[in-house]
């Protein structure tokens, strides 16, 4: 896909609470430097912090995309929107957003932005097509995250890998696979909308061959020990071919995202799984770390399950918005 042109200007509609707006929140917290401000509606109950611009305040500022942080239920683009988005284009923005309704499906939107010669990134939706994955070796080294679950912390964990290479002077870079990664990072493969032949394919495609001391630092999808949604990680860790994996957790989870009758896996067998599939295109793939989203404990509870974790498994053990990623990093130095 093109890349996103920033700065953003972050539109939260009239999103009903903090929740709603968390697309928007996560790329103020990840790319604060690339938001001029937020735009919010009159009946918006969400607030980023960010100081209140209209578009031409924004376009002002240098603003070059207005993007859509909401995060809906359905993915559905709200008719009171339509014109915010309009007027954005006449002053020269692009549009971006993740929704699983489609900006150029607007016909309004759309006839307007090819009018302006103003692009449109529907960053769920690939704008091209891959070749099936191969699993031949590449150049360059890529860790993963992977996870016991669904929505425990695999993309603030590589975003925080990232944070803290860089910061060490290490060629790195985050490559992302979800919406609200690639409206972070500016571009990437949303993986669970790829045809499912494709998925290996298109991770190829994100992370090639590239300097032997260069880190892809890709974001996971899912576990491949959730009935629902393994085929998506599983095209993941094929296509990403990893040298190394960071496994994140939750440890108060009491059963897999949207399956109340199936207890998260224990983090044992979830790293034999995915050991076992990385090593099908890189026979050395290894789980370097543990990430532990410690979100829903106390201080004390989390020093507690972050010692006896990494005890137990005899691997660093972070929450890397408590501890931060060092130790992580740390164990790359041998790879």
């Amino acid at each position: 896909m093109t890349a996103i042109a920033h700065p953003y200007l972050l539109f939260l509609g009239d999103a009903p609470d903090a929740l709603s707006a968390k697309t928007a929140d996560g790329v103020a917290r990840w790319r604060p430097e690339w938001c001029v401000g937020q735009l919010r509606l009159p009946d918006c109950n969400a607030d980023l912090g960010l100081p209140d611009r209209t578009l031409e305040e924004a376009a002002a500022l240098g603003a070059r995309t207005l993007l859509i942080g909401v995060a809906n239920r359905g993915g559905r683009i709200a008719a009171a929107w339509q014109d915010t988005m309009l007027r954005a284009l006449d002053l020269g923005f692009d549009l971006a957003a993740g929704l699983h309704q489609r900006l150029a499906d607007l016909p309004a939107v759309k006839a307007r932005a090819d009018e302006r010669g103003r692009a449109i990134h529907d960053v769920r939706h690939p704008s091209r097509g891959f070749d099936i994955g191969t699993g031949a070796r590449r150049t360059g080294k890529r860790l993963l995250t992977v996870g016991t679950d669904c929505s425990v912390g695999k993309m603030y964990t590589a975003l925080a890998l990232e944070r803290e290479m860089r910061a060490r002077g290490l060629n790195a870079d985050f490559r992302a696979t979800g919406q609200t990664g690639i409206l972070i990072a500016g571009d990437g493969v949303s993986v669970d909308a790829v045809v499912s032949d494709f998925v290996a394919g298109a991770v190829e495609w994100l992370t090639p061959e590239n300097d032997p001391d260069h880190w892809d630092v890709v974001e996971g999808q899912a576990s491949v020990l959730h009935p629902s949604y393994a085929g998506v990680t599983l095209g993941l860790v094929h296509g990403s071919q990893p040298d190394a994996m960071v496994l994140c957790h939750e440890p108060t989870r009491r059963h897999m995202r949207g399956l109340p009758h199936r207890p998260v896996p224990g983090i044992e067998e979830t790293i034999a799984a995915h050991v076992a599939a990385a090593r099908v295109t890189n026979p050395d793939a290894r789980v370097i770390g543990l990430s532990i989203n410690t979100a829903g404990l106390t201080a004390a509870e989390a020093d507690c399950v972050l010692r006896d974790t990494a005890d137990a498994f005899g691997l660093p053990t972070v929450d890397p918005l408590r501890t931060g990623a060092g130790p992580l990093v740390d164990a790359l130095q041998d790879l």
